[in-house]
């Protein structure tokens, strides 16, 4: 029973991104920071979940299928104003960071940024526009080697399905599969 107690007790946060493996270990790392986690996959499932269980936070992907984190943002915050939402991505730049602050984030984290970074981020005041993008962002090359790396994960590591979406010839992506991660 106490443990139920303590349980209601602790804060909710609604962790929404596609990438099932981030997810797991960022839910993980939370829970043990003393927050209760609920996931999503995606925006319909989020607003489902953010439905059944009020969050007091939010933590959103900028980029997945379907609607991005800045399209769901407003739809969380109509059911919710005084959410507390950090948007969270791998494709950092200043436009991106001022549109989520300007739609109602109270945050923008660049990945990879770990539990604490997220715990940060939701627990400031207010967001430092002098840390919301880093000063050495990821190199055009490393967001490509990323992109290729997702877009294969999305098609079970079949060459062919991935070279078809990303337009290119099988022969040119397994060319770039061969070389070794770019450094960021």
């Amino acid at each position: 029973m106490t443990d139920e107690l303590n349980q209601e007790e602790q804060p909710r946060v609604l962790l929404v991104d596609d990438d099932p493996t981030f997810t797991r270990v960022m839910a993980r790392a939370l829970s043990r920071r003393g927050l209760q986690v609920d996931t999503a996959g995606g925006a319909e499932e989020a607003m489902e979940v953010a439905r059944a269980q009020r969050p007091d936070y939010a933590v959103l992907d900028l980029k997945m299928e379907g609607d991005s984190g800045l399209v769901l943002m407003p739809r969380l915050l109509e059911l919710y104003p005084d959410l507390r939402i950090v948007i969270l991505t791998g494709y950092s730049s200043i436009a991106t960071a001022v549109e989520a602050i300007k739609r109602g984030a109270c945050n923008y984290l660049c990945k990879p940024a770990d539990a604490d970074d997220v715990l940060t981020a939701l627990l400031s005041e207010q967001a430092d526009p002098e840390t919301l993008v880093p000063e050495h962002p990821m190199s055009v090359d490393r967001l490509q080697w990323e992109h290729i790396q997702r877009v294969l994960a999305e098609h079970e590591g079949n060459i062919s399905a991935t070279a078809r979406a990303l337009g290119m010839h099988r022969r040119t992506l397994q060319r770039k599969l061969q070389k070794r991660p770019v450094r960021r």
